[in-house]
């Protein structure tokens, strides 16, 4: 990342409450086009997620605690606040002294962007204004929240106005609502007396994977740019009877992960 930071734009894409045996069945069936075209390998990396909830998980993400591998460790990681004693930074991390990724990178002239979706990051409450105020600038409105059929639309016609307006290189981070329930309105034919299942929620991710490549030419249309897209978090659909997230299950913990660079041009 020493090589990266500072030559590169930087997008963080986080597809709220995504599991990882959804993301790898919608994967495999050749549903999802534009990430099997990113992806190393066409596949997605199966890693834990450092938090069972929104909140949680992407306090540590900003921090630099990224999703960790599934395998055993340890695993060095990207980046990494200056922390005596960290057995996880290596020669290659890119080390901030700061107490978050942002601020790090702000430190070294990148411009960050915060784009919310759920309800962490809706700025109507100060919990829902802590994440977002860890960036230069930052935005929510309801139509990027989880009730909209058309939020990852307006997501990135959000991004595409604040990067048009950034000068030098660009942090931006986008926190996808579209899983995240309600997510049944994705799934063709169904009806809110359907409710959630794992079939919307894939359905959901196809929406979005039909237009992250747009995403993708964004931030890659000034200069390259890196790239990770993981989910924060799982969540149960009725396994061992459990619904939702916020809880210490296989389904949760386990999360969809890549990273790649977006070559200038190429989307």
């Amino acid at each position: 990342m020493n090589e990266i930071v500072g030559g590169h734009d930087l997008l963080l894409v986080t597809l709220d409450t995504l599991r990882y045996d959804v993301a790898e069945e919608a994967l495999a069936e050749g549903r999802l086009p534009t990430l099997a075209r990113a992806l190393p390998g066409g596949r997605w990396e199966k890693r834990h997620s450092p938090g069972s909830f929104t909140y949680a998980a992407h306090a540590a993400i900003l921090a630099g605690f990224l999703p960790t591998p599934a395998s055993p460790g340890p695993h060095p990681r990207l980046f990494a606040a200056t922390f005596p004693g960290s057995e996880t930074t290596a020669p290659g991390t890119w080390t901030f002294d700061a107490p978050d990724l942002p601020t790090g990178l702000a430190a070294v002239g990148y411009h960050t962007i915060c784009v919310g979706g759920v309800g962490f990051f809706n700025k109507l409450t100060p919990l829902g204004s802590t994440l977002p105020g860890l960036f230069a600038e930052s935005h929510w409105e309801p139509e990027y929240g989880v009730t909209s059929p058309t939020s990852f639309e307006a997501q990135i016609a959000c991004a595409e106005r604040a990067v048009a307006g950034a000068e030098g290189p660009v942090f931006l981070f986008v926190n996808v609502s579209a899983l995240h329930q309600p997510n049944w309105f994705h799934l063709p034919g169904a009806t809110r007396e359907h409710g959630d299942d794992r079939r919307s929620h894939a359905a959901a991710l196809e929406y979005v994977d039909r237009h992250l490549g747009r995403l993708f030419a964004l931030m890659s249309a000034r200069r390259p740019a890196f790239a990770i897209v993981c989910s924060d978090h799982g969540t149960a659909y009725g396994e061992d009877g459990h619904v939702g997230h916020r809880i210490g299950h296989e389904v949760v913990w386990t999360v969809p992960y890549g990273e790649f660079v977006l070559e200038r041009g190429q989307w």
